[in-house]
């Protein structure tokens, strides 16, 4: 239709290019078309004319102004859509012009167009030489975004860049972790899956296959591609793909359908009505373009009489598929069209106008072009605009003027970034099947891109899935790995395929698929299901324990039976068994027991600076006095029986003095060693984290070990020394000799701290403060029993041995 300014539109309205092998000896023939008319491409082009013609009745866009139109049909073809756009720059005309420029009487403003990226870009290249903007109501590939390679590219579709991402975002929302890829091998197919890619490598998605196929490749080809998803393991498919492609692959995949496969569909297939045939694909989610209302476009659509259809080639060609009839007597094998048929009663996406996407695309497409024009030629003044349509336009203007323009129509905004994209919104769409078994395609979220990130992705509504069910399908190559576990790659797999291995005792991962574990604390340790860490345990020698009990009886009444054993002594402190023991040094050497008893105690209970200090100390102290008194009496053994030799005076040079002057020197060397000890690095209490890793104990650090084996070594330097001398006692006559008794206790003394040794050092823990009690307590319960029972049965049950004569016989 002729104009004062002319559009142009370039739409796939058949399917497919003719093909001819030229053979070089005739001219080639015309490019031209074939194939089945796609009813959803007629309804775009016819949206454009309706658009056109709704704004030459307009009073407020374009007053005045008659705006004409030249559409084309590209068949989805390179070499037509390349061809049309020759003829949209340059007009009919077969005369060659030798002025400066080219004839302008056929050249539009702006193009319409195409529908897929692919044409869109082989068009853009041409008519971008030209400064004629294009405006495509479906070409989505990112690629186009590019200015510098197409800079007069506009689109009021968002690019496959936030499609992708939108995908991306839909995939991980749902815990989709392992998927399959399908794509038209085009630029739409291979830069949109490129995208999405992208975008799942960021979401942390693997990709089990990326398999890509087109409408015209072998029938081997698209079976091979069938057979990667029927094989494949991971149950959800992303398909990028446009709709005559997807439904050659549908169709490969209904002759043998797959396992339930949870389809992922891009805007391209996922709203085509053609395709909601296949039921096996019930389930399906993908994001749309968002629904739309053209109020009076249906009515445009159906307003066609035969009249009206046999003035167009393409209409004719439609009204004879649609309704099995012929409007020309040429075609003998069809019934004539007789003005009966009715098209508001036809069912096919022409007439399918409840939701208009794409259509609304198209449809705003044609009022960003004429609101550039209107910008460009009308001026408003006192609240009238007067418009000028003799002005000569130049497409470079309507270009400038596009990159301006922003209105909104129908409730729907239109403006452009600077690359010419607008801003995305998508709609979450799902195919359910309704209570008549027909797969509709129903809203269940929207995904707007000019929200901040995170509040982009809403669902609004229950999606149906895969085979009619209600939970959501699982696609993953690997379970996520629990907390207590990590991930650890499987060889040679994409990163979502991991085995799970339970983390070592101390280290806990405390969140789903933990790349790592992580150690406790140095005073933590992890719990069994290793998720958490908590305070290890502490442990030491507690008053609460059975352990500490039995010892601490044991302690206490090693001291009752040392006093006991002292009051019945100082009882019969004047009989003849008592006076003949030495009774300064039993006494001594009791009360130095009752401490030796009583020091046991200081071991047990959480050890502080003062009982670490005290207990080594006291230990070492008390056990010198003791073996001093017994050394003391060894002594006054040897001397006693020494002065019964002619001539001796040995008690002279060991007499009371002289044995309470060597306990108190010996003592006090121990005490000189136990001051050096605390003063250069005493006892303290530790935290013991080494020996065991999962609890805490509590006990007392030597400081100095040097200071502890001095106080050990001089303790067994006097035992020794003791033992020898009661050895060479041993064997002295009468019952008075008390040495055989000392020799015992000596040797039980020695024998238990030799023992002491190797156990105290390899006992663990808190067992190593009950072995050095049990030391303790053993070796003076070897000198108690040892030196004082005998006497103390004879006190008690045999009187009659307690007399002078008695302990004077000689044996």
């Amino acid at each position: 239709m002729g104009g004062d300014y002319i559009i142009g539109g370039v739409f796939s309205i058949h399917a497919n290019m003719h093909v001819v092998d030229n053979n070089y000896t005739r001219a080639p023939e015309p490019l031209r078309c074939t194939g089945r008319i796609d009813p959803r491409e007629l309804r775009f082009s016819r949206a454009m004319i309706f658009a056109i013609e709704e704004i030459n009745n307009s009073t407020e866009l374009l007053p005045g102004v008659k705006l004409g139109y030249q559409i084309h049909d590209s068949c989805a073809s390179v070499p037509v859509t390349v061809h049309a756009a020759f003829q949209l720059a340059n007009g009919h005309e077969s005369v060659f012009y030798t002025a400066d420029e080219c004839s302008q009487s056929g050249a539009v403003m702006a193009v319409i167009g195409e529908s897929g990226s692919t044409p869109s870009i082989s068009m853009s290249r041409v008519i971008g030489s030209f400064k004629i903007p294009q405006v495509s109501h479906y070409a989505t590939c990112a690629c186009l975004s590019d200015k510098k390679q197409y800079p007069t590219f506009f689109r009021t579709i968002p690019s496959d860049q936030y499609q992708a991402d939108a995908l991306a975002k839909l995939v991980k929302h749902f815990g989709w972790t392992w998927i399959g890829a399908v794509r038209s091998d085009s630029d739409y197919g291979n830069n949109g899956m490129a995208a999405f890619l992208e975008a799942a490598l960021r979401e942390g998605i693997c990709v089990e296959y990326s398999e890509s196929f087109y409408r015209t490749n072998p029938h081997s080809k698209i079976q091979k591609v069938a057979d990667v998803i029927r094989r494949s393991t991971s149950t959800v498919v992303v398909a990028f793909a446009a709709p005559g492609d997807m439904k050659f692959l549908l169709e490969e995949l209904a002759e043998d359908p797959p396992p339930p496969r949870q389809w992922i569909g891009s805007e391209a297939w996922v709203t085509d009505p053609h395709l909601m045939s296949f039921s096996f694909c019930a389930g399906a989610v993908g994001v749309a373009i968002q629904q739309s209302v053209i109020p009076g476009l249906r009515d445009f659509l159906l307003d066609l009489s035969v009249t009206h259809v046999a003035a167009s080639s393409v209409l004719s060609e439609f009204w004879e598929d649609s309704f099995n009839c012929r409007l020309k007597s040429s075609d003998q094998d069809k019934r004539t069209c007789d003005g009966t048929e009715d098209i508001k009663k036809l069912s096919n996406p022409y007439t399918e106008t409840s939701q208009l996407r794409i259509t609304n695309m198209a449809y705003k497409a044609v009022y960003a072009i004429a609101h550039a024009i209107h910008n460009a030629v009308c001026l408003k003044t006192n609240e009238t605009i007067h418009c000028d349509k003799h002005i000569k336009l130049d497409p470079n203007q309507v270009f400038s003027e596009l990159q301006k323009v922003n209105f909104s129509r129908n409730g729907y905004h239109v403006s452009f970034d600077p690359n010419g994209d607008p801003v995305a919104f998508y709609e979450l769409v799902n195919w359910q099947k309704s209570d008549r078994g027909v797969i509709e395609l129903v809203k269940v979220g929207y995904y707007d891109a000019s929200l901040p990130k995170g509040h982009q992705f809403h669902i609004t509504q229950n999606i149906t899935w895969s085979e009619d069910r209600s939970q959501v399908p699982v696609s993953v190559c690997s379970e996520s790995c629990p907390p207590g576990s990590r991930k650890v790659l499987q060889k040679g797999k994409p990163i979502c395929c991991y085995d799970c291995i339970p983390c070592p005792e101390g280290e806990i991962s405390n969140m789903t698929d933990s790349p790592d574990c992580f150690p406790c604390p140095r005073e933590f340790w992890s719990n069994a299901q290793r998720d958490a860490c908590f305070p290890k345990p502490v442990e030491f020698l507690s008053f609460s324990e059975i352990l500490s009990i039995i010892l601490a009886a044991v302690s206490i009444s090693g001291a009752f039976l040392a006093i006991m054993t002292a009051l019945i002594f100082f009882h019969h402190r004047t009989t003849p068994i008592v006076r003949a023991n030495n009774s300064e040094l039993s006494f001594l050497l009791l009360f130095s027991l009752t401490l030796c008893f009583l020091c046991s105690l200081t071991f047990i209970g959480a050890p502080s600076e003062w009982s670490c200090m005290l207990r080594h100390t006291a230990f070492g102290i008390t056990f010198v006095l003791c073996i001093s008194c017994v050394l003391g009496k060894t002594i006054v053994v040897l001397m006693a029986f020494k002065a019964t030799l002619p001539g001796s005076n040995a008690m002279k040079w060991f007499g009371p003095t002289q044995q309470r002057m060597t306990v108190v020197s010996f003592t006090f060397i121990q005490v000189i060693i136990c001051i050096i000890w605390l003063v250069v690095s005493p006892p303290f209490p530790v935290k013991n984290l080494t020996t065991y890793k999962e609890k805490i104990i509590l006990e007392c650090a030597l400081g100095s070990a040097v200071g502890f084996w001095a106080v050990l070594g001089y303790i067994g330097l006097l035992a020794v020394f003791c033992f020898v001398l009661a050895v060479l006692a041993r064997k002295l006559p009468d019952n008075f000799n008390e040495a055989k008794m000392i020799t015992f206790s000596m040797l039980i003394f020695c024998a238990v701290w030799i023992t002491f040794i190797p156990a105290y050092v390899s006992s663990p823990g808190k067992f190593t403060v009950a072995v050095e009690i049990f030391a303790i307590l053993a070796s003076s319960f070897g000198l108690i029993l040892c030196i004082f029972a005998p006497k103390c049965f004879i006190i008690l049950f045999q009187p009659e041995k307690n007399t002078k004569k008695h302990l004077m016989n000689k044996r």
